[in-house]
């Protein structure tokens, strides 16, 4: 009987260590995950909330995610000496555009280009 006690610890034992690596695999693919649409929209309205508190802060991520609000970076961009944009805070205006459009593929390429010449 005390054989057998022992046998189905050691057996428990050895499940348990088998089944830790594909837990863990499993739980590093989930961090992995791409984020979704909303999820993108209000990590970029989070973003440029910052410094926001109270009521400021609900007020701006609510119109932020309806899409009320221009983007911060078009917004509060500091300009270069002749009154443009730098090229790094175009494409953070128009990559945060893109998002809010939801736009994918070709569709994204092109406005990404007219964007940026504009």
């Amino acid at each position: 009987m005390r054989i057998r006690s022992t046998m189905l610890a050691l057996a428990l034992s050895l499940a348990a260590v088998a089944a830790a690596p594909a837990f863990a695999a499993s739980s590093s693919t989930a961090a992995k995950k791409p984020m979704t649409a909303q999820q993108q929209k209000m990590a970029t309205c989070s973003t440029q909330s910052k410094g926001m508190k109270g009521d400021a802060h609900k007020q701006f991520m609510s119109d932020c995610l309806k899409g009320k609000t221009t983007t911060a970076s078009t917004s509060t961009a500091p300009a270069l000496p002749n009154g443009k944009m730098s090229q790094q805070d175009k494409m953070k205006a128009c990559n945060a555009d893109a998002n809010g459009k939801k736009l994918k593929g070709s569709e994204r390429k092109s406005f990404m280009s007219t964007c940026l010449k504009g």
